[in-house]
Order: C-alpha cells, then sequence, then structure tokens
C-alpha cells in the first residue's frame, strides 16, 4: 500500500486507523455468516420445508466454497491487489446475502450460501493481507492482533444477535444485516485507495487446481449428505463418494506436478505441520459437529429459541478469550506436544457427558459444567496448534502455511457435518433423540483420536 498511502502507517494514525476499522468491517460478515445460520437451522427449515439434509447443505454450501477456495483468493489478492480483491469480496459477499434473504425454497437458498462462501474465500485472506501490505514491524503485529481479537468477538456475537433476531423477526435478516457493513466498508476502501493497486504479471492462479477441490468435494459431501434419504444403493450416494475421492486424488497430482500451486504440497514434509493439519481436521471437525448438532438438538428437541441456544454455547468462547493467550505462550516455552495431545483428550471427555444428554435438560447441572471443561480443553489446543503450523514453516512460507491450515479447519467442519449427520438421522432425514446421543460420542472419539495424533506425532522443538 505504499504507492496508494506514502509511508506505512501507524496503528492509531488516521490511515491506519481506518485501514484496520475496513479490514475487520469485511472479515467480520464472514465469520458471523459462518457461526450465525447454526442457531436459524431449524427456522429456515421451518420456512422452507426440507429435512436434515437441507439443513447440513445449508451449512456445507458455505464451508465448501469457502475451504476450497480460500487459497485461490489468497492468490488473486497477490496477483490484482488485496484492497481490490478485498473490496470485490465485500461486493460479491453483499449480493449474495441479499439473495439468500430472498431465497423462495431450500435449494435457492442452498446455491446463494454458496456464492457467499465464494466471495468470503476473496474477502477472508485479502483482509488480513490489506493489514500485511499497510503495515510494517511492531505495528503490523498490533494490527493483526487486533484483527484476530475482533474476529473471535464477531464469532461470537454471530449467534447471540442472530438468535435475538430469528426470534423477533426472521432468519432472512441475519443476512440483510450484511449489506449496511457492507456499504460502510466499501467507502472506507475507496476513500483509502486501495483500488489503484497495480497488476503483478509475475503470478497466475491455479484455478484448475481450485475446480478439482471444489468438485470433488462437493461429489464427497453429495455422497455422505444424501446417504441417509436415499441409501446405500442409490447410485448417487456411491458414485458421489468414490467420484469426489478420485477427483480429490487427481487434485494432489495436479498439484504437484504444476508451477503455481494453491496448495504447495512440499510444506507437508515438514513433520509438525502435517501432524498438525491432521489434528486440524479432527479437533475442527469435532468441534463443527458439536456446535451444529447441539444447537439442532435443543432448538428441535428442549424447546430452545434460538437466542437461548446462541447464548447457551457463548461460555465456550468466553473461557478461550482468556485461556487462549496464556496456553499459548506456555506452548511456545514448553513446547506444543503436552498442550495438543491433552487438551483434545480433555474436550472429548466433556462430550462424552453428551452421550447421554436428556430431552429437556438443566442448563446449570447437565449442560454448563462439560462446556466449561470443553473450551478448558480446546484453549489448551488451539493457540499451540496455530502457533505450531507457523513455527514449522519458514518465513516465507508463513502466510501460505497459515492459509492452508485455515483452509484445512473450513474442510473438516465440511466433511465432519457430512459424515456425522448419516449417524444424526439414525436412517431417516430429521435429527433422532438416539441419532444425537450417537453423534456427540462420535465427536468425542474425534476429539480423542485428535489428541493421539498429537501425542504420537508431534515432536517439540529442541530450544
Amino acid at each position: 500500500m505504499e504507492s496508494a498511502l506514502g509511508a506505512p502507517p501507524l496503528v492509531d494514525s488516521r490511515i491506519g486507523r481506518w485501514t484496520l476499522v475496513a479490514s475487520i468491517l469485511g472479515s467480520s460478515m464472514a465469520f458471523i455468516d459462518g457461526s450465525v445460520v447454526n442457531v436459524a437451522l431449524p427456522a429456515i427449515q421451518h420456512d422452507l420445508g426440507g429435512g436434515l439434509a437441507s439443513q447440513q447443505w445449508v451449512v456445507d454450501a458455505y464451508l465448501l466454497t469457502l475451504g476450497s477456495l480460500i487459497l485461490v483468493g489468497g492468490s488473486l489478492g497477490d496477483i490484482f491487489g488485496e484492497f481490490r480483491v478485498f473490496g470485490i469480496g465485500v461486493v460479491g459477499f453483499a449480493v449474495a446475502s441479499v439473495l439468500c434473504a430472498a431465497a423462495p425454497d431450500a435449494p435457492a437458498l442452498i446455491v446463494f450460501r454458496g456464492l457467499q462462501g465464494v466471495a468470503g474465500a476473496l474477502l477472508t485472506p485479502a483482509s488480513l493481507a490489506v493489514l500485511t501490505a499497510t503495515f510494517t514491524g511492531a505495528a503490523r503485529g498490533a494490527a493483526i492482533g487486533q484483527w484476530t481479537a475482533w474476529s473471535g468477538i464477531s464469532f461470537v456475537i454471530g449467534p447471540t444477535l442472530g438468535g435475538w433476531l430469528i426470534d423477533v423477526s426472521s432468519w432472512r435478516v441475519i443476512f440483510l444485516l450484511n449489506v449496511p457493513v457492507a456499504v460502510v466498508t466499501l467507502l472506507l476502501v475507496r476513500r483509502l485507495g486501495g483500488t489503484r493497486q497495480a497488476r503483478r504479471e509475475d503470478l497466475r492462479v491455479d484455478f484448475v487446481g481450485g475446480l478439482l477441490c471444489v468438485v470433488g468435494l462437493g461429489f464427497l459431501v453429495a455422497g455422505f449428505i444424501e446417504q441417509p434419504q436415499l441409501g446405500w444403493s442409490d447410485p448417487l450416494v456411491p458414485v458421489g463418494i468414490v467420484g469426489g475421492l478420485a477427483l480429490l486424488g487427481a487434485f494432489v497430482g495436479y498439484e504437484l506436478r504444476t508451477p503455481m500451486p494453491m496448495l504447495p504440497l512440499h510444506l507437508f514434509r515438514l513433520r509438525n505441520f502435517s501432524v498438525t493439519n491432521v489434528e486440524t481436521l479432527a479437533v475442527y471437525g469435532a468441534l463443527s459437529g458439536l456446535s451444529v448438532f447441539l444447537t439442532l438438538f435443543l432448538i428441535e428437541f428442549s424447546g430452545y429459541s434460538a437466542f437461548r441456544a446462541g447464548v447457551s454455547l457463548l461460555p465456550i468462547t468466553i473461557v478461550m478469550f482468556f485461556l487462549s493467550p496464556r496456553t499459548g505462550k506456555l506452548s511456545m516455552q514448553y513446547g506444543p506436544r503436552l498442550f495438543m495431545a491433552l487438551g483434545p483428550v480433555i474436550a472429548g471427555a466433556a462430550v462424552l457427558v453428551y452421550g447421554r444428554l436428556p430431552a429437556h435438560p438443566n442448563y446449570w447441572v447437565d449442560l454448563l459444567p462439560a462446556l466449561l471443561v470443553f473450551a478448558v480443553g480446546l484453549s489448551l489446543t488451539v493457540a499451540p496448534l496455530t502457533t505450531t503450523v507457523l513455527a514449522d514453516a519458514k518465513a516465507g512460507d508463513a502466510g501460505v502455511a497459515s492459509g492452508v491450515n485455515n483452509a484445512v479447519a473450513r474442510i473438516a467442519g465440511l466433511l465432519a457435518i457430512a459424515v456425522l449427520g448419516i449417524v444424526a438421522a439414525a436412517g431417516g432425514d430429521h435429527l433422532t433423540e438416539h441419532g444425537f446421543h450417537v453423534t456427540m460420542v462420535a465427536v468425542a472419539v474425534l476429539l480423542a483420536c485428535g489428541g493421539l495424533i498429537g501425542a504420537v506425532g508431534l515432536r517439540n522443538p529442541h530450544t
């Protein structure tokens, strides 16, 4: 941004302050819409129809395009300029949000959620790249720290504010709220002059890799989501799963050969990087499974309102907000292995309690204690996981390593929701009480596997 703004600004300067505000506002839309839809699923089903498969698709359509294309979005920012791609992503997200709010039926909403994910794949990496390009030194660290903190806050605000709006008005309002946020963000981007960045001609976008990743994951997820309703005998199910795996294999082969891959596979030669991403797949898959299916259970079986369901999970984020920075520092001092081995096991033991959760639980006795223990386990895991991914990569690969881990976390949620839905539906197309209990046991096992992966695979740095 030096060409547009002159010398690198300080965070508390006028340009620095408004750049930070624009970045936070734009990314907050993607983070909020990644969590708020969980509390809206029953209201969407009541209004548009459909069963559990439709609810899964409303969540997974967004995660599919976001997780598959987030590395492509980062490449576009490098080529065409961070501010320009950020602005395009904000516009696209606002347009897709309006379409979601106006969706006449469930299939249309699913398509528009996929478009939201495409726009999110542009604006999420670009919002952080804007700060990296604008600030230097200590100012960059301070700006990224504030961006991270507000990203966490927006993720918390989503279910709580969204649940209240759904109860007092309609689920469609949660998408329309993105429009004024997008307008303010775009005004700031134009004011800052970032759209005048020059294009880089020495880079290209891995569109083939992105297409193979999206289609492969799409086929795989479709097979798992539609299985409870169609059964294994329907051709769509086995063809979707086998075809998806074949396309993902072709994606890996293509990434190994292309000179500028969206997924730099050489990073996976690093032991801790590879192990940490496998553990990310287990832990974040379990987290997505817990948040989606527990929210559905509380609303559909326990009679919770959307607002109450959103507030009920708030202790997880509050505990993580206070503990994660401390565990991050301790893992840097003592090494990540103990934290990333013990944390998921503690979280899994807490979730195992929900394997016998009554349909009408007492929040203070049946829900909250396990949530607090789960939050402690997750706090022991998340910050060390992030620092390990970055520490194992070279300085020049830190941004790419972070992007890969971000994509793995999104894809973990995508696959977990699709696969766990088979268990949750118990052979039908709606969540059942028994299916929920078995799903919670599966989530606990997934977390325990994540801890085992960390214990066996990770190596503490020799410092």
